[in-house]
């Protein structure tokens, strides 16, 4: 059983937004310290950051505008607190307490990706298959289309819909499911910079299950130089790298760590 919501769905525009100011951050440092938390919807979107890169308001309002359509933009900044910048002073440790399961991704998974990647249109949608069901709730669409294509698919039970930032509201890494399949995490996947187990951990952790085809379990407490025995430098550095093949925090937003 797996959900997987598009990268239009009103949660994906607040993780992109988030990923798209954390690739802002890097292009104007090399190790930034910044975390984004986003709320949009019905014409305004909230964002909140912790950095230690300054973001201009316009380019904020630009990222906003070209993400989601929202003008109306309300932007906070303020300092990473002092005594969570010593911990990252010198060299790189764990940002945070945590707890990562990376688990293989399963066949379902990759099938309903798959047809989440085919039908999605650039609008907002969510699928799900469960065993031989499979629901799919596509917005901007004329629902005979799809049932001509997936005929034995439960397609938009209550018709046609228009979906987006007017008709809902969306918040950072409320879509975790639908990124992460069966792993497990005690935070969030978007908005942060790579200091953050959050994000590096849990994305070491689940290239790792694939690699072995089990689960791996890790654990950290802030401030550690070490995560199940490996270098938190390395466990950074994999993620940087998977970061920079996918094309940056943006695009990792999309479609999460199952595309």
């Amino acid at each position: 059983m797996f959900e997987k919501v598009s990268p239009a769905h009103v949660d994906k525009f607040a993780d992109r937004i988030a990923g798209a100011l954390v690739d802002l951050a890097y292009e104007n440092a090399l190790n930034p310290r910044i975390a984004v938390e986003v709320l949009l919807g019905h014409g305004s979107c909230n964002i909140i950051t912790e950095t230690s890169v300054h973001l201009p308001r316009g380019e904020v309002g630009a990222i906003v505008s070209r993400i989601s359509g929202i003008q109306n933009v309300f932007y906070r900044e303020f300092k990473q607190d002092v005594h969570l910048a010593a911990n990252q002073s010198g060299r790189i440790r764990c940002g945070d307490n945590g707890i990562f399961k990376g688990v293989p991704v399963t066949d379902e998974q990759k099938k309903l990706t798959g047809i989440a990647k085919r039908v999605w249109g650039g609008y907002d949608g969510k699928y799900i298959l469960d065993g031989s069901r499979l629901i799919i709730c596509q917005s901007n669409v004329h629902t005979p289309d799809l049932e001509r294509f997936y005929p034995d698919a439960e397609i938009n039970p209550l018709g046609d819909w228009t979906g987006g930032p007017d008709v809902d509201c969306g918040a950072t890494n409320r879509k975790l499911g639908s990124d992460m399949g069966d792993s497990v995490t005690g935070g969030g996947l978007h908005g942060k910079d790579l200091s953050k187990a959050d994000v590096s951990v849990n994305i070491y952790a689940w290239l790792k299950a694939q690699e072995s085809g089990v689960p791996v379990e890790m654990s950290c407490a802030i401030g550690d130089e070490t995560v199940g025995g490996v270098p938190y430098e390395e466990i950074v550095e994999t993620a940087r790298k998977y970061i920079r093949q996918i094309g940056g925090f943006e695009k990792f937003a999309e479609w999460g760590l199952i595309r």
